[in-house]
């Protein structure tokens, strides 16, 4: 839907300019205005740049949809608070209108995000850990053991002096005990400065870490490039050597210069690329993804999860806006998951309010148990996702990026009410 009217509209009214005045200005009726404004006359060329100059604003401003992808952390935003309404109908022209305005908004709504998970992440220590189970009992020990013997130094009878000197000791030790466990836990449960508030766990560091280059390890194509400094936080660096060492893997098994050539013969079609370079299905997923943009291929997403559906890689592309609170299941990678070591190929529809058209590739790996043969096999599922520039057709596979945000009313999946929008 052309969109081009409402833009003029906001933007008149947000310089304060009567229908009738503009209209007067470009030389039209205000009558036709008013029909521009409500998306039932096209307007384009000569006359949209009249319009422009009028209000004294730059053509694209008119012109340019707002990013679909700074829409849909709106309505991100808004399914997480469902019980305040919110303006659903009207979500493009806040992104167009109020860039800043909509970039606080979805950077704050972020961060609670990242804090949600953080207090989920303490609560979860606070109920399982028996590590800090057994330290928090140490305290309480301490502090019962401290108690009882002021208790007997303070009471009414006479100590003899070889006992309090027991005593004595005996508080000394407790208070090292208990002063030794309060550090361990405050260093244990401490959140991170200011600064590293929003990276609330070692897996979004490793992935702000990745993000950086888009998950392209120069270093690991080229040994004679500097290895970058590992991050300080032991957690980040564990996973971040964990993935450089699928990456060198990978690297190697596919050099960057013939499988760039063999992608850009192909079209960067997996299928075909796995078949003719006689690799498996998976590494070559993470290889495209992992391409450095001066390569000129199209850009890809990829997505990694357990089979107990927990994200252990995401990487965000145009048109692919995932989250790891989003949580449907219909996406390709949930369904390969029952089919492992069969590629799901697919081409989806994400619905909003600019649909996006994407092809999926999709496949689920098993890998034998460090346990051994007697224990189930760990299975990873990876999921390729690249923006295709046709519209989306009715035989696309449609898909949400969470219940509460997507409006498909007849959709088998979901599994509660969508937010309804509220119209002005």
């Amino acid at each position: 839907m052309d969109r081009t009217g409402d833009r003029i509209r906001a933007r008149r009214m947000d310089a304060g300019v009567a229908q009738r005045d503009l209209a007067a200005a470009v030389d039209i009726s205000a009558s036709y205005l008013n029909l521009i404004e409500h998306g039932k006359r096209p307007v384009g060329g000569q006359l949209l740049r009249r319009i422009a100059a009028t209000l004294g604003i730059d053509l694209a401003l008119l012109e340019r949809p707002a990013d679909p992808s700074l829409i849909d952390r709106l309505l991100a935003a808004s399914a997480r608070l469902p019980q305040v309404p919110t303006e659903v109908a009207q979500v493009e022209d806040l992104a167009a209108r109020f860039p800043g305005w909509t970039g606080l908004i979805t950077a704050q709504a972020q961060e609670i995000m990242s804090l949600d998970d953080r207090l989920q992440m303490l609560n979860d220590r606070l109920t399982y850990d028996p590590d800090l189970a057994k330290a928090l009992h140490g305290v309480i020990t301490a502090v019962t053991a401290i108690q009882a013997t002021a208790t007997i130094l303070t009471g009414d009878g006479p100590v003899d002096a070889d006992w309090q000197a027991r005593f004595h000791a005996n508080i000394r030790d407790d208070a090292g005990k208990l002063a030794a466990t309060s550090r361990a836990l405050v260093a244990y449960l401490d959140a991170p400065d200011d600064l590293e508030r929003t990276r609330l766990s070692p897996l979004e560091e490793r992935d702000t870490i990745l993000n950086a280059t888009g998950y392209h390890r120069p270093h690991l194509e080229d040994p004679a490039l500097p290895a970058p400094v590992p991050p300080a936080r032991p957690g980040v660096a564990d996973l971040l050597a964990r993935y450089d060492a699928v990456y060198a893997a990978d690297a190697e098994a596919l050099p960057i210069e013939s499988f760039v050539m063999a992608a850009r013969d192909l079209d960067c079609d997996p299928v075909g690329l796995a078949a003719h370079l006689g690799q498996t299905l998976d590494r070559v997923l993470r290889r495209l993804a992992s391409l450095p943009a001066k390569a000129g291929l199209p850009d890809h997403g990829l997505m990694q999860i357990t089979a107990a559906g927990a994200v252990l890689l995401l990487k965000q592309a145009a048109g692919f806006d995932m989250t790891r609170g989003s949580d449907c299941a219909l996406w390709p990678v949930y369904t390969a998951l029952g089919q492992p070591g069969r590629c799901v190929t697919a081409r989806v529809a994400v619905h909003g309010q600019n649909d996006r058209h994407l092809i999926c590739h999709a496949v689920a790996v098993a890998a034998p148990s460090p346990l051994g043969p007697h224990a189930p096999p760990v299975m990873t599922a990876t999921m390729l996702v690249r923006a295709l520039p046709k519209p989306p057709d009715p035989l696309c596979l449609p898909v949400g990026l969470a219940c509460r945000m997507c409006p498909r009313a007849d959709c088998a999946a979901r599994r509660e009410p969508a937010v309804p929008a509220t119209q002005l």
